[in-house]
C-alpha cells in the first residue's frame, strides 16, 4: 500500500505518487504553485506514453512522497 509523506518537495527532488492504481515516479519542476507541485515523469519513466498523454502532471501536497532530495545550493 502506498503511503504519502508530509515532506514538501523542492525542484529537482524525485517523488512517487499513485494515479489510477499505478505508482509513478518523477522529477519536481520549478513552479509558483502553493498547494501542489508539477512533476515531470518522462525523465524517470521511459514508458510514460503507455500510461499518459502528457509528460507532466500536477500533484497536491500530501499526495506524494519524496524519494530522493536534490542537492541544489541556495543562493
Amino acid at each position: 500500500m502506498f503511503h504519502p509523506d508530509n515532506k514538501k518537495a523542492k525542484p529537482g527532488d524525485i517523488v512517487e505518487f499513485m494515479r489510477d492504481g499505478m505508482l509513478f515516479q518523477g522529477k519536481v519542476l520549478p513552479s509558483k504553485c502553493k498547494n501542489s507541485i508539477i512533476v515531470d515523469f518522462s525523465s524517470i519513466m521511459h514508458n510514460w506514453e503507455k500510461v499518459s498523454s502528457y509528460p507532466n502532471t500536477v500533484v497536491g501536497h500530501g499526495k506524494y512522497r519524496v524519494v530522493t532530495t536534490s542537492r541544489h545550493k541556495a543562493g
